[in-house]
């Protein structure tokens, strides 16, 4: 079993819930973190204003002592006096009579220095009579204490005798600093915020829940306009918000998506419809002129009707080809590696070998300095030699091509002295299967698509191919941009 399976069967899909458990768990460390730290200051404040009501019933039971008076034992403080020389507590009270301090006192006999105040603890006895486990008993626990020392001499009017007390003895106030109520308010705050926390999180999920329900709603309208478009109908579009949120990027995303998509499905029935004409022609013409040469074969000249399909079966091939190098150009399947070509030893040799035997052209390469540049050797010869047969086509007399290195590029120029091109169709003649007025001749012309492979390998290896207008006195000049590649010698 795979391993994230488990995680799988227990974590929601849907994107709502997700966003809600996520939303939960990050409240959820955000309150505990919260809950952690009011734990601790509550806490402490509370201890802070025990010290400080301790701090107050210790001085109000000194300034009483000092004035020979006996102490009240209905404090709401537990608080104990004792003496040096004297077993029995002096006074006592707030709940310390527990511990029966009659017989002896709880609290440790003071020492012989006096001291003015001092916050320490005290280790309390066990009282058997008591529960133990009631945390609001004092007894046989750890507390601690608030103390203050006085001298008998410092009594008002020698009143050392009244309380029990010989003249030179010293007394010690101890005060106990009582946890409970701080640990009773925090438990307290503890619980309120348990159950706010849980409160919170429910809201909170529940919140995100219902919020990313209503901002996925363009989504889910989104989806089902998305699943009707098919790859034979792709007109559908989407609404896009008035909003200007996420949402409506979204939608004109796949707006625009749909639009190319409706494009590419247009221009492959266009192309589809194209090569079925181009292809039928040939097609057409061979059969009929087979079929003519078999109804009559005394009467056909055979060398003529071989010389007729010969002709056709060629077409074809060049048809077939260059459809095939459409199709692998279109699936923009890499090059087969890094080589480096000099255009300008490629462009040479193409002019030294272009047979020119139809009718009187001069066709010259006008560059003598190297020009190199990445890329496949045999579709940069392929891609020349569709811009030659373009132009043997329609020039007249001369057809010069010119190649020179100009900062990062490569250009190179194949000008003839033909008509020219219109400036209206000076883009439409890269389209696929276009042949403009003069050269519709299906012989003479060419299958339509020399130019269109050109443009898809100037661009296979990021470069341009575009035509330079000019007045159609001076004819046609196709400009190819290539990235330059650096010589041996410049490496």
């Amino acid at each position: 079993m795979n391993a994230t399976e488990p995680r799988r069967r227990w974590w929601p899909r849907s994107v709502r819930a997700r966003t809600a458990l996520a939303a939960a768990s990050t409240a959820a460390v955000i309150l505990v973190g919260i809950g952690w730290w009011v734990h601790h200051d509550v806490y402490r404040q509370s201890t802070q204003i025990a010290e400080d009501q301790a701090k107050d019933q210790l001085w109000s039971l000194c300034d009483k002592l000092e004035q020979g008076g006996i102490p009240d034992s209905t404090s709401t403080v537990p608080y104990e006096v004792v003496a040096t020389g004297r077993r029995t507590a002096v006074a006592y009270g707030g709940g310390m009579n527990d511990f029966a301090p009659g017989t002896h006192h709880v609290m440790p006999a003071p020492p012989k220095a006096l001291r003015v105040e001092l916050i320490t603890t005290v280790r309390l006895p066990a009282n058997p009579d008591y529960d133990p486990s009631d945390k609001f008993s004092v007894a046989g626990g750890t507390n601690q204490v608030i103390t203050a020392d006085i001298r008998s001499d410092e009594l008002s009017n020698g009143k050392a005798a009244a309380l029990g007390v010989a003249a030179d003895a010293n007394l010690r106030v101890y005060v106990l600093v009582l946890p409970h109520t701080a640990e009773a308010i925090t438990e307290t705050t503890d619980r309120l915020l348990l159950r706010a926390g849980l409160v919170g999180l429910v809201l909170i999920a529940a919140a995100a829940y219902f919020a990313v329900r209503i901002a996925l709603r363009p989504v889910e309208a989104i989806r089902v306009l998305t699943a009707s478009v098919t790859a034979s109908d792709p007109r559908e579009r989407v609404t896009v918000p008035a909003t200007g949120h996420e949402i409506t990027a979204l939608a004109t995303t796949i707006n625009s998506t749909l639009q190319r998509l409706d494009d590419a499905a247009a221009q492959q029935r266009r192309f589809v419809a194209d090569a079925a004409h181009e292809l039928r022609s040939p097609l057409t013409t061979l059969l009929a002129s087979l079929e003519v040469a078999l109804a009559y074969p005394e009467r056909t000249d055979w060398p003529a009707a071989a010389t007729t399909a010969a002709r056709q079966t060629r077409r074809l091939h060049a048809l077939a080809e260059d459809l095939l190098l459409l199709a692998r150009l279109d699936t923009r399947t890499p090059t087969a590696g890094p080589e480096t070509v000099d255009l300008t030893a490629l462009a040479s040799r193409l002019t030294e070998q272009y047979p020119l035997t139809e009718r009187p052209l001069t066709l010259t390469c006008d560059s003598t300095a190297p020009a190199h540049a990445h890329g496949n050797p045999d579709e940069y010869e392929r891609l020349l030699r569709n811009l030659i047969d373009n132009a043997a086509r329609h020039a007249a007399h001369r057809i010069q091509i010119t190649i020179r290195n100009q900062d990062a590029w490569v250009v190179l120029t194949v000008h003839d002295d033909g008509p020219g091109v219109p400036t209206e169709d000076a883009e439409r003649i890269f389209e696929r299967f276009v042949r403009l007025d003069d050269a519709r001749s299906r012989d003479h012309g060419g299958t339509g698509l020399g130019l269109a492979i050109a443009r898809d390998l100037a661009h296979r290896h990021r470069g341009t191919l575009t035509l330079t207008l000019t007045p159609r006195t001076l004819g046609a000049c196709f400009q190819l941009r290539l990235p330059r590649a650096p010589t041996p010698a410049e490496e």
